[in-house]
């Protein structure tokens, strides 16, 4: 039997009612139909002050920023979907990157949390982008400064305050139907690295 791959979904907005957090939760279904093990977390859970050199030197990374390291590490895949703020990623997103990143390898072989895992990406935004200038964003930090390995596809869930039925699904097929191609996509290459 195959083993389920598994695959942590987080939000990169901790807002009550949140379109990401919303999107996010859909994904974990998506997940678990396809028989992937998704792991839903909050940032919230997470807590990190903003990321100073001067603060890690004399502390060191946060105990937050190192439970979500080896939560990170214990997934083959990671599905963040990304709010837009300011045509970029929320100072949430980019602060928890920043902290993890900060915790080197042990050695050469040991795993990190970019390198040995497959990333996909979503956004929902109440502009007409659906955050795609925020998921470039992204991209540009997972694949270019961390060496992150991410789907070219993504999901883009623009008009977000109407996008949602009111049972929580997308309303939109064209929605719908990226982010069960994203998923599908983010299990194969997932099973690939279990």
């Amino acid at each position: 039997m195959a083993v389920r791959p598994k695959i942590l979904v987080f939000s990169g907005s901790i807002r009550a009612e949140s379109f990401n957090a919303r999107l996010a939760a859909l994904a974990v279904k998506a997940i678990a139909l396809r028989d992937g093990e998704p792991t839903l977390i909050s940032l919230a859970d997470y807590p990190m002050p903003i990321y100073d050199g001067d603060l890690e030197k004399a502390e060191g990374v946060p105990e937050a920023g190192r439970r979500l390291h080896d939560l990170m590490i214990a997934h083959a895949g990671v599905f963040i979907a990304s709010p837009e703020y300011n045509q970029s990623v929320t100072p949430l997103l980019k602060n928890t990157i920043d902290w993890v990143s900060r915790i080197r390898p042990d050695g050469p072989r040991a795993p990190t949390p970019w390198k040995d895992r497959i990333f996909a990406l979503g956004g929902a935004s109440p502009g007409y982008f659906g955050a795609t200038r925020s998921l470039a964003h992204l991209r540009h930090i997972l694949t270019m400064s961390l060496g992150a390995w991410v789907l070219p596809d993504q999901v883009s869930v623009p008009s977000a305050s109407t996008a949602f039925a009111p049972d929580g699904a997308l309303a939109s097929e064209r929605a719908q139907a990226q982010l069960d191609g994203v998923v599908a996509r983010l299990i194969e290459e997932a099973a690939r690295r279990t």
